[in-house]
């Protein structure tokens, strides 16, 4: 999952909690214009530590995943996988 891709799985849970992204700075430490630039992909760079707090406020963790091109079946059990 590329960084881009987090941030804007981050903005979905941000909004289905009902934050702002000030809110969500003031919660995590992390400045409110590095959220906005992590959530609509304008930032290259925002440190593991930084988006690990940023996903633990909605009790979510990063975790590797392996790279293996997935199967049709692979992508079947993801698409009915609760999000």
């Amino acid at each position: 999952m590329t960084l881009q891709e987090l941030g804007t799985q981050f903005a979905g849970l941000r909004k289905a909690n009902g934050h702002s992204q000030q809110q969500v700075a003031a919660m995590s430490g992390v400045d409110r214009t590095a959220v906005s630039r992590f959530e609509s992909g304008r930032i290259t760079e925002l440190g593991f530590s930084k988006v690990e707090r940023l996903f633990a406020l909605y009790g979510m963790e990063l975790a590797p995943k392996s790279r293996k091109t997935p199967t049709l079946d692979d992508l079947v059990r993801e698409r009915e996988w609760p999000q």
